[in-house]
């Protein structure tokens, strides 16, 4: 069904067009985390569609998410088997949201979860503009990265979704300004791509 002229759904095409040399710099690097074998979380954002991407690549990977852009990228992928949590379809975000996130989430524990956040704020930490992403996402795995790029360092969101120190890795490009790097990694792991 065609989306009604003027529908949010521009807007997360507008926000993945946004940066998105760096996002693709910052997908390749990421999905370079993911080994034959894993099984991954991907959220919704316009970063981790980049990481679904490279991820596309992979043999014997299973890939839970709530991202209809995820899914897209891996659909013609044979190395990776696709799990889509369930949901109500959100325009905005082109993804599935609702309880059945929160239930089939609440039961997983993946090897990684990739998500991506609105800003970084070095007093608030980890926000979003969306109010519905639920913490769950972040209990749903093992290892916890995030992926922003950098114009979104030193920012603030109106929601916050967890600490810095709660990211076992963050990874941005290599627009980071130096200091914002520096105490990044005070705070956690910190890769650069290139």
């Amino acid at each position: 069904m065609a989306a009604p002229s003027g529908s949010m759904e521009k807007s997360f095409v507008e926000r993945s067009a946004r940066m998105a040399s760096a996002k693709d710099a910052i997908g390749r690097q990421a999905a370079s985390l993911v080994r034959d074998g894993d099984t991954v979380v991907l959220d919704s954002g316009t970063t981790t569609r980049y990481v679904a991407r490279y991820v596309a690549s992979r043999s014997n990977v299973t890939v839970i998410t709530t991202s209809l852009a995820a899914l897209e990228e891996l659909a013609g992928s044979t190395g990776v088997q696709v799990r889509l949590t369930g949901g109500i379809y959100r325009r905005s975000s082109h993804d599935l949201s609702g309880n059945s996130v929160v239930d089939v989430l609440g039961g997983l524990y993946a090897d990684k979860v990739f998500f991506g956040a609105a800003a970084i704020s070095f007093s608030k930490g980890v926000m979003n503009f969306d109010a519905e992403m639920p913490s769950v996402f972040l209990r749903a795995g093992r290892e916890r990265i995030l992926v922003i790029d950098s114009s979104k360092i030193g920012k603030e969101a109106p929601y916050r979704l967890c600490a810095v120190e709660k990211c076992d890795t963050v990874i941005t490009d290599k627009g980071i300004k130096a200091a914002d790097l520096g105490r990044l990694r005070r705070l956690t792991k910190v890769v650069v791509a290139e």
